[in-house]
């Protein structure tokens, strides 16, 4: 029960806390703002960035947008290996005698 909540404490650290560029898209530029945001589903300090990546994820046309952020610079895809590991072995922990040891 530990590593699941560990995993989850990870998995929304990197959603909604970790560093990383917003990339929010701009208009004039190709690979969007270049503020700090917080987080891989937040955006910068700007109030219009601020939710736009979570809204990329509900509308099904933008998903595809969304996804090719996550592995766009080194911080992004650093927090997004993270997250993956993180609800990897958040899975592993409610299987039963799927971890070693």
């Amino acid at each position: 029960m530990v590593v699941a909540s560990l995993s989850a404490l990870v998995l929304v650290w990197c959603f909604f806390q970790a560093p990383v560029t917003c990339a929010a898209p701009v208009r004039g530029r190709s690979d969007g703002c270049r503020n700090n945001a917080t987080g891989l589903l937040m955006g910068c300090h700007i109030r219009q960035h601020r939710w736009q990546k979570l809204k990329m994820l509900i509308l099904r046309r933008r998903v595809r947008e969304f996804c090719s952020g996550l592995f766009s610079d080194g911080k992004a895809a650093l927090v997004t290996l993270a997250a993956i590991g993180s609800f990897l072995s958040g899975i592993v922990a409610f299987i039963p005698g799927m971890a070693v040891g």
